[in-house]
């Protein structure tokens, strides 16, 4: 039983290193793009549509969309 919650208690440093890794992956090369100023400006335009988006999806998805 001990080595049962050895095991689970490695799951959360797993996924704290592999979401670390992931974002590391791909902040690099978008940090790398801000060089160009037409394209900082894209970069930033598609993040803040990006969480407009998934806002109205999340607020959708909780208090529902009436039907028309």
């Amino acid at each position: 039983m001990r080595q049962f919650f050895l095991n689970v208690t490695r799951y959360p440093r797993y996924l704290v290193t592999f979401t670390l890794g992931v974002m590391n992956s791909v902040a690099k090369p978008l940090i790398q793009r801000f060089n160009n100023p037409i394209t900082a400006v894209a970069l930033i335009g598609a993040l803040i549509s990006g969480c407009i988006s998934l806002s109205l999806v999340l607020r959708a998805m909780v208090y529902g969309v009436p039907m028309a």
